[in-house]
């Protein structure tokens, strides 16, 4: 068990269970596995050590945000499970009621999720279509990594959910330029933490979304 805590060094403190690193190890291995016959992320990162930081470490550090009183987290463009397979795996042993939620339409990449949803026993429904044709949907947290820029994802939002509490962001090394340029046309409240995987990037915790009317 103490090797599979030396892989996580950034999570050392952090009081993540035993059962989540255990979890996370299997996830890695299904991933790894899985990625050598689709393309769910690049075969440099997948085959190196750096995959744990990259992919794993990069998604669980979005976890304060996360709403844990909420019915339902969605995942918006899940690909290969993150952050939405991540998440599960850190509030399985702690908050087993919320379902996330996980978008995404390549019919691989969603039997990929099925599988790890059903081996790890994760409270997950995959949704395997276009997020941007479903409508009225209702959530607690919504997640975007690595899925579209922020001005789309905001205006998805605004159109295709009734309801939401909180919308997570990855922002990467543009990201500052990008907030600045989205908030001439977007009004919504947000709070930044710095990321612990890049130096260049940060999250957005990003609540009361207004589309902002044109003068």
């Amino acid at each position: 068990m103490e090797e599979i805590f030396k892989k996580y060094p950034i999570l050392k403190g952090q009081n993540v269970p035993r059962e989540t690193f255990i979890d996370f190890e299997i996830f890695v291995s299904m991933l790894q596995q899985r990625n050598n016959e689709i393309n769910i992320i690049s075969k440099k990162t997948a085959n190196n050590e750096v995959i744990r930081e990259r992919h794993i470490v990069d998604s669980a550090q979005i976890i304060e945000f996360v709403d844990l009183n909420s019915d339902i987290i969605v995942d918006l463009g899940s690909g290969g499970g993150m952050p939405g397979i991540i998440i599960s795996i850190m509030i399985k042993n702690v908050k087993n009621f919320i379902r996330v939620h996980l978008y995404e339409k390549s019919h691989h990449k969603s039997s990929f999720l099925r599988k790890v949803s059903r081996d790890l026993k994760l409270n997950t429904e995959v949704i395997q279509e276009n997020i941007f044709e479903a409508q009225n949907l209702e959530a607690g947290t919504i997640m975007a990594r690595a899925f579209k820029p922020l001005p789309i994802i905001l205006d998805l939002i605004d159109k295709n959910f009734s309801s939401y509490k909180n919308l997570i962001v990855f922002m990467g090394k543009n990201g500052e330029k990008i907030l600045e340029e989205t908030l001439i046309n977007w009004d919504f409240d947000f709070e930044k933490k710095k990321s612990i995987t890049s130096e260049d990037s940060f999250l957005l915790n990003i609540k009361n979304i207004k589309k902002k009317l044109n003068k």
